[in-house]
């Protein structure tokens, strides 16, 4: 699942807009096809929107670096 940075929820809001301009004409027009994508793109974006503005609040968690346990030495039996 694709993350959304933050700095891009204004081009969402831009790429909302020209959606529902696209509706409306699709609407007059009686593109019934149409409209139904256009919903369905419509649902995808404010959820993903949605999704972005929860992520951008939660603070991010420092997982630190791993560490890398020295070899053990080889056994000679």
């Amino acid at each position: 699942m694709i993350n959304i940075n933050p700095k891009m929820l204004p081009r969402l809001d831009e790429i909302e807009d020209d959606l529902l301009a696209r509706r409306a004409r699709a609407e007059a027009e009686g593109w019934l096809g149409e409209l139904e994508g256009i919903d369905l793109t419509l649902s995808f974006l404010r959820q993903k929107r949605d999704q972005t503005r929860r992520l951008a609040r939660v603070a991010p968690v420092d997982l630190g670096i791993p560490g890398i346990a020295p070899r053990a030495a080889a056994r000679r039996e």
